[in-house]
């Protein structure tokens, strides 16, 4: 059977459908919501880096979770490795093509939640009040 082009990409989007349990864009989804992915791919926006200078910019990040994060992401193809053969050896990371297609929408992401940290507090605070009065009634 002849499908249109518009017909092969509906059919390519149901073939992901990450409502589905057994989808593997769920995996995707978990791994790229994860806080220091967010901020490795963030952090890398600028052009590559090197692990020490992502440590230093990342604060509050251990060695094993960066190198961790980061072996994923090259695992992903979402970032690169560029070993240089010097003494010490020089290792850079940078954002792949599609991990610069990521960039777009987990920058934003990064934004919002920095923007918008004082509503969640006070709507934290609120929710906290509430549940203490709900608790003193009872």
């Amino acid at each position: 059977m002849t499908m249109t082009a518009a017909q092969r990409r509906q059919a390519e989007r149901e073939v992901f459908d990450a409502y589905l349990a057994a989808c593997p864009s769920r995996k995707l989804l978990d791994r790229i919501s994860d806080k220091w992915v967010t901020l490795v791919v963030c952090a890398l926006a600028d052009g590559p880096m090197r692990f020490s200078a992502l440590s230093r910019h990342l604060a509050g990040v251990s060695q094993k979770m960066l190198t961790q994060t980061l072996r994923t992401l090259e695992r992903d193809g979402l970032v690169t490795r560029q070993v240089t053969p010097t003494v010490p050896v020089r290792v850079d990371y940078e954002l792949s093509a599609l991990g610069r297609s990521l960039l777009g929408p987990i920058q934003h992401i990064k934004d919002w939640a920095e923007s918008h940290m004082p509503d969640v507090s006070t709507a934290q605070l609120a929710y906290d009040a509430a549940r203490e009065q709900d608790g003193a009634r009872a």
